[in-house]
């Protein structure tokens, strides 16, 4: 089985987006190198660094499925369908779109739990990435997510939404990084200690 991952760009104080959902800076590490990175969706391509895309080339390689909620996923009218990665989409919401037809390769559930369970069932054994804040945090509350990840860049935002909230369950304890240095982000995985 694989493992369940949160994935997000990260401001160095902790946020994701501005408070109007635009990310800034935040994604200048994408197009700061001279690697070509193509994506499955075809109006995508990155140019990082050799550090961020073999962190990207992992990434990708071992995602089944990705989980967002809801407000993802309609600022990014659901990537049409193809989400960068390549994985299907599971999208954690009350409430699907009426037009569920228009994304066929997208699956919509009511809640985390339930979420990442079809997450897990759709990647077959390859990694299930978590990549909204609010389901990143339930999961952890529930136990749910195996390893923390962040590509950190050197911006400060002073507000905005943030990577992490409040935790139901309190503190929840990571083990050391693994730190890879790069242009315009440092990439950080934080296996969850159980």
């Amino acid at each position: 089985m694989g493992s369940v991952l949160t994935h997000m760009t990260m401001s160095l104080d902790g946020f994701i987006a501005d408070r109007d959902d635009q990310v800034g800076e935040l994604f200048d590490w994408y197009d700061a190198g001279d690697v070509t990175i193509p994506t499955p969706n075809p109006n995508v391509t990155f140019h990082v660094d050799a550090a961020g895309a073999g962190m990207l080339e992992e990434l990708f390689g071992k995602t089944g499925a990705l989980v967002c909620g809801r407000h993802l996923f309609d600022i990014t009218d659901g990537w049409g369908d193809r989400h960068p990665v390549g994985a299907p989409v599971v999208v954690v919401t009350h409430q699907p779109p009426d037009d569920v037809s228009r994304w066929p390769r997208t699956t919509f559930v009511d809640g985390v739990e339930a979420g990442i369970a079809r997450a897990l069932e759709i990647a077959d054994g390859k990694d299930v990435v978590v990549s909204s804040t609010t389901v990143a945090q339930q999961a952890l509350d529930l136990g749910l997510v195996d390893e923390v990840c962040v590509s950190l860049v050197p911006v400060l935002f002073g507000d905005g939404i943030p990577y992490f909230g409040a935790l139901t369950r309190g503190h929840q304890v990571l083990d050391d990084p693994v730190v890879v240095p790069g242009l315009r982000a440092v990439h950080l995985r934080y296996p969850v200690r159980r």
